[in-house]
């Protein structure tokens, strides 16, 4: 990894930390969290994408062995997902899109990962009864979310995991696990994407990968075995807020 920038702010690495411990506590690898930070401290896109996805894809490994361990994950629930999520994200990270649509798309993705950090789902949608999910909605689901994985350069789980939960595929546990084996695959599937594509762009971040992988292991330990607190996660939400309302000013402008 090469990289002009003179240094490393360790606020990044702080919170590439806290994102990475938060994230993985349900299951996810916070591609989301490093692209809203890295957005804030003004990092190029191409490098923030590439970046992300490889952060994502060490934390998410880390929280599908946490949650494989622990007895919830599950090949049957989890593959139909993969099934069409893995082409679509390769495809996905082949489109080059405009500055400005990237800037816009992101915010909307940031802004809708920020709502599903700060609002607990209601209780009265975690059934105990998990219905049959439809492999044809699996399917579909799968290619929509790898897609825009793909483009925007996150594994999906932020958009895996609530429709899962909401439509009563999966308890909290399974899903998380289901969730991070998705994000794990797919983000190797954008990086390759980005590689094919010669848009494969990162600096040097070693610091990063450290605190990821601490964060990764912390999170994923709580949340394979304990209940995790919501007070950070409203605090990260309001970050990712934050990032979104400067890319939107800055695609604006």
């Amino acid at each position: 990894m090469t990289s002009d920038s003179p240094g490393l702010p360790a606020a990044l690495t702080v919170f590439v930390f806290i994102v990475a411990m938060l994230y993985s506590s349900v299951g996810h690898g916070g591609a989301s969290g490093y692209l809203a930070v890295m957005s804030l401290l003004s990092v190029p896109p191409a490098q923030m994408s590439t970046t992300a996805l490889i952060l994502n894809l060490l934390v998410a490994g880390i929280s599908y062995l946490a949650f494989l361990r622990a007895g919830h994950f599950s090949g049957k629930l989890t593959g139909p997902f993969l099934v069409t999520s893995v082409p679509a994200a390769f495809l996905g990270a082949l489109i080059h899109i405009p500055l400005r649509a990237y800037q816009l798309l992101l915010a909307a993705v940031l802004v809708f990962a920020a709502f599903r950090l700060a609002v607990p789902l209601p209780k009265a949608m975690q059934c105990e009864h998990e219905q049959s999910m439809p492999v044809g909605w699996a399917l579909a689901a799968g290619a929509l979310i790898g897609l825009l994985s793909g483009i925007v350069g996150v594994g999906g789980g932020i958009f895996l995991s609530p429709l899962m939960i909401l439509m009563n595929w999966a308890d909290m546990k399974r899903t998380a696990a289901t969730s991070a084996c998705f994000i794990l695959v797919n983000s190797a599937a954008g990086l390759c994407g980005r590689g094919v594509g010669n848009t494969l762009e990162v600096g040097t971040w070693a610091p990063l990968v450290v605190a990821a992988a601490v964060g990764g292991l912390t999170g994923s330990y709580l949340g394979a075995n304990r209940l995790s607190g919501m007070t950070l996660r409203r605090i990260l939400a309001a970050g990712l807020c934050i990032a979104a309302v400067k890319l939107v000013m800055t695609a604006a402008h």
